[in-house]
């Protein structure tokens, strides 16, 4: 038993499916929901393409900012080269120096002036060597941002595009949609197949006359109007008569009638003989 509900209950739930996906599939042949639908798409895919639109600005901006400091660690770079230079030339006129006061190698390389070029030409050096690594990577990842993003851009170019050929679309369906519902139209009239009632409510029409004359006719019959109708048509038909027979007498056909006719019941004898008992 429950088996049974069960199937029922499913059976109706299909039911009501299908009928709202045939009200869901009739509604939406409808030229302005399509018009709507589209429209809906289109900002859908305008929302979507503007967040890639952030997206890309934020990797131009990370990639600006590693351009930025790309040049910064170059010009610091050039400008540690520049400081190690400059410690060697102070070493070497202080080396120059001390020589011509007579000190030697291992004195002048004790020399505290000496020490301190070579220990800032080292410092110089090893930051240069640090930032030259540090460069090399941002130079990499500048690169990479900026090939992903003109990829990104080419991406963006064609979506542009597909909204432009979804609106053009958009219009062509409609415009067909309302094609096909005129031509469907003018089809179902010309097949007699037209959701026009025309025929149809004169059908009814006709079959209403029918049955109020039929009505009619009853009413007449239970109310004796009929038989009053026939009544006064036979008293018709009886005056005529006499008249007649009147007329028949004065010519001398009457005689010759009564003579000539044989033995007949009395509605025959009425019929051939017209002339009706005295009332």
């Amino acid at each position: 038993m429950f088996r049974a509900i069960g199937k029922y209950f499913r059976a109706l739930g299909y039911l009501v499916t299908g009928r709202i996906d045939r009200a869901r599939k009739t509604l939406s042949t409808n030229p302005h929901v399509v018009q709507a639908t589209y429209d809906r798409v289109v900002r859908e895919k305008k929302a979507r393409i503007q967040q890639y639109k952030d997206a890309v600005a934020k990797m131009i901006a990370q990639q600006e900012k590693k351009a930025y400091k790309l040049k910064t660690l170059t010009d610091e770079t050039n400008k540690l080269e520049k400081l190690k230079e400059g410690a060697a030339a102070k070493a070497r006129i202080l080396v120059k120096q001390l020589r011509a006061q007579g000190q030697s190698m291992e004195q002048i390389k004790q020399n505290t002036d000496y020490l301190k070029c070579m220990t800032a030409f080292n410092d110089f050096t090893s930051s240069g060597k640090e930032k030259t690594v540090y460069i090399a990577d941002l130079e990499t990842d500048v690169a990479e941002i900026g090939a992903s993003i003109d990829n990104h851009k080419v991406q963006l170019q064609s979506l542009l595009r597909e909204i432009d050929n979804i609106k053009q679309e958009s219009s062509q369906a409609v415009a067909d949609m309302i094609t096909a519902k005129e031509e469907e139209e003018i089809a179902d009239m010309i097949s007699g197949i037209s959701k026009d009632r025309t025929n149809e409510e004169l059908a009814e029409l006709r079959e209403l006359r029918q049955e109020t004359k039929a009505r009619a006719r009853v009413a007449r019959e239970l109310a004796g109007t009929d038989t009053q109708s026939q009544e006064a048509e036979f008293l018709e038909y009886a005056r005529t008569s006499e008249s007649n027979d009147e007329f028949d007498q004065l010519i001398g056909l009457a005689e010759e009638a009564d003579t000539a006719a044989p033995e007949q019941s009395e509605f025959d004898q009425a019929v051939q003989s017209p002339k009706l008992p005295e009332g």
